[in-house]
């Protein structure tokens, strides 16, 4: 195993960070005078430029890892997941950005509060908050962990800490100053490095493996490992899942979730928006095609040693935890040069989902929770809100940060598993937004004391339901997908059952 980055790896590694110094620096110049250029750019951004930057948005180092270790494990019926997506974008680009777009929206919540009222929008925006915490800290912490994993070798408690503020510091110099109009230029220098790293790690494993094409074809058909359809009833990503619960995420994902919307409400009017999310979502098909095909590579590496110069002898630990498949072949087979560059695509994986989610949660913090507060008590001032919403960047970096090392932490503690909750819990909330959100576009009913309690209840719903606590004992055991239906229907009755009142604000 290769134990120290080379000096050509540093190389690499501290030419990437230079980039990235003189792009923060250039993008700090960027005129920010009011919230709304702060938060959605003032409505200026560039349709494709929004579209690159949800491409992003939607990777992390959990993606970059985790691909591959679906398509090595499994088959590449990962892919329907996407191909839920792009309905999902078709619903939300046609029923909630144009009335986002009519009321001038900066978060999507916003909308809540036309229809029920400021307690309503109010209670989204907390979910949103507590839900994003948990899920993006632990994935700053998974990003981290990799980081940690191939510079120093270990994941010692300083190492870990060091990567998750080498990560932090790093979002902070776009989203601090230019805010989300520098988040979404950096993006694009994230995506370019990740995906030119992918394309790179495929490259050279396809000429590691010395068969022809025709032959890797034929071997991976013949083990089942090009599937692209699941017909089964319980399936992780069968065709009934597909069109069932993982639409559902899809739809929350992009539509109801202000750290992917934010993009889209940056364009100039609904129509480019509209064509943002439709661009970043055909974008994100193809990068995600590209990781399951590193999978598959990987899976002929090493389970056919025969192809390859691998021993055979396949262990996915590192000092007592599991890794994925990726990083093993990280740590113990890439060469000099390409581990600088996965490196730094790693990085910049992480890097992509931590500076727009620190936009996201500063958005939703000042604009839906502290200004109508601060509106009401007479300040009207847009250097004021300015000021806190950079305030609100900085403490929720520091948030995010604590909850990466909380997650470290737990991990190693205890068997419980808060990591798998803790990247999950945003999903969770996902059913009550999708109930709330359902009964407000589509019927008469609901309030703003219903929009509390379905939002609590789609949550508790699907926690419930999850194998540590009354899944697959006292209830039933269901998948992911099912847990997202049953949720969003709780959350749906509520807001419009016999006990629902009609809104009459």
């Amino acid at each position: 195993m290769h134990s120290t980055f080379s000096t050509l790896d540093w190389s690499v590694f501290g030419a990437y960070f230079v980039v990235l110094a003189l792009t923060s620096a250039l993008f700090a110049r960027i005129k920010v005078s009011t919230s709304r250029d702060y938060f959605v750019g003032g409505n200026r951004v560039p349709f494709w430029a929004a579209a690159v930057s949800l491409l992003a948005t939607t990777q992390s180092a959990a993606t970059f890892l985790g691909g591959p270790e679906y398509s090595f494990g499994k088959d590449l019926t990962f892919v329907g997941f996407y191909l839920s997506a792009l309905v999902a974008v078709i619903v939300v680009v046609k029923l909630l950005i144009p009335r986002l777009y009519a009321i001038r929206a900066v978060t999507v919540y916003e909308l809540l509060e036309r229809r029920y009222g400021e307690q309503a929008k109010r209670d989204a925006a907390v979910v949103f908050l507590l839900g994003r915490l948990f899920a993006s800290g632990a994935r700053l912490y998974i990003g981290a962990l990799a980081i940690s994993m191939i510079l120093f070798s270990d994941i010692e408690a300083i190492h870990v800490a060091l990567s998750i503020l080498l990560l932090i510091v790093a979002a902070l110099a776009y989203a601090y100053f230019g805010g989300v109009t520098s988040v979404i230029l950096s993006d694009i220098i994230q995506a370019v490095t990740y995906i030119g790293a992918a394309l790179a790690v495929a490259i050279y494993l396809y000429l590691s493996l010395d068969i022809p094409f025709a032959t890797m074809v034929q071997t991976l058909s013949h083990e089942g490992k090009l599937r692209l359809v699941d017909l089964s009833l319980d399936g992780g990503f069968s065709v009934w899942a597909l069109a069932g619960g993982w639409l559902l995420l899809n739809i929350a994902a992009y539509g109801l979730d202000q750290d992917m919307t934010q993009r889209a409400l940056s364009c100039r009017d609904a129509k480019s928006a509209a064509r943002s999310m439709m661009l970043g979502i055909w974008l994100t098909i193809p990068v995600a095609i590209l990781f399951l095909i590193i999978g598959l590579l990987l899976y002929l590496y090493y389970k056919h040693p025969e192809f390859s110069a691998a021993s055979g002898h396949l262990v996915q630990r590192f000092q007592g935890d599991k890794i994925t498949i990726f990083m093993y072949y990280i740590l113990h087979e890439m060469p000099e040069g390409l581990r600088g560059l996965v490196t730094v695509g790693a990085v910049a994986a992480a890097l992509s989902s931590s500076n727009s989610v620190l936009s996201a949660m500063a958005s939703v913090a000042v604009e839906d929770i502290y200004r109508p507060i601060k509106v009401r008590q007479g300040i009207e001032e847009e250097t004021h809100y300015l000021r806190v919403g950079r305030v609100a960047v900085l403490l929720f970096a520091v948030a995010l940060s604590l909850m990466a090392m909380l997650s470290y932490y737990w991990q190693h503690a205890t068997d419980l598993p808060l990591l798998s909750f803790a990247l999950g819990v945003m999903a969770f909330a996902y059913t009550g937004l999708l109930g709330v959100y359902g009964a407000a576009l589509f019927t008469d009913r609901g309030s703003a004391r219903r929009v509390r309690i379905a939002l609590i209840a789609g949550f508790v719903t699907v926690l419930l339901l999850q194998p540590y606590l009354l899944g697959g004992t006292l209830l039933p055991k269901l998948g992911f997908a099912w847990q997202m239906v049953i949720g969003t229907v709780v959350a749906f009755g509520v807001m419009t059952g016999k006990l629902g009142m009609r809104n009459e604000e």
